[in-house]
């Protein structure tokens, strides 16, 4: 079998524009790099699971052609609403976060729950309309009409493993031991700071989804 069956002429494109993408910082970054800070690599690994998983469903979507969101205005609205409000519910739990509650040693034992970080990761990327507008774009844009369903697969099957990859490979940077014993005294600032950052990207999606 040719490689051409499955990889796309334009998939080097394809690859930067995703890459690109996943270096600007936006809500999953932060929800990551939170739990990572606190709970290491077993309070993150699931959420970025999650995440990957959550960007697959709108990739799927991609794939199958399917434009309801972007041509139902209410639905991205409804979608829009409901993410500004996750967002903000996340934000505040973080800007809550106390002084002096870090344990520097293995914390795995008190790491949120598989299902909870399963959840979380999917929540942050499933109630991000963009994600869908961004997928759907990648894939007409870039791909073209030209690209087969054969094509189309390989490159979604690459950007979750992409996405999935990434996300891990930061939960593990940030995770590890010797930098959450040197950020202990800070971490409820950066969970503050990232706390911050989630309610602030919360008020602006609501106030996008009431114009």
């Amino acid at each position: 079998m040719s490689l051409d069956y499955l990889i796309p002429a334009a998939f080097p494109a394809l690859i930067l524009a995703h890459f690109v993408a996943l270096l600007s910082p936006g809500q999953d970054f932060f929800l990551i790099s939170a739990s990572a800070v606190r709970h290491g690599l077993a309070g993150s690994r699931f959420i970025c699971l999650g995440v990957a998983l959550g960007n697959g469903v709108y990739i799927a979507i991609a794939i199958l052609g399917w434009s309801g969101i972007r041509d139902s205005p209410q639905l991205f609205s409804i979608i829009e609403t409901l993410g500004a409000i996750y967002l903000l519910w996340i934000g505040i739990q973080l800007l809550r976060s106390q002084a002096g509650d870090f344990v520097t040693g293995d914390s795995a034992g008190h790491a949120p729950s598989i299902r909870r970080q399963l959840i979380s990761g999917l929540n942050s990327a499933l109630l991000n309309p963009k994600n869908a507008l961004f997928y759907m774009s990648l894939m007409t844009v870039i791909l073209g009409p030209d690209a087969t369903l054969a094509q189309q697969i390989f490159c979604g099957l690459w950007m979750f493993a992409t996405v999935l990859c990434w996300d891990l490979l930061l939960a593990r940077a940030i995770g590890l031991q010797r930098v959450r014993k040197m950020l202990g005294q800070s971490i409820h600032l950066i969970e503050r700071g990232a706390g911050g950052v989630l309610a602030a990207l919360g008020i602006g999606l609501f106030l996008q989804s009431g114009r």
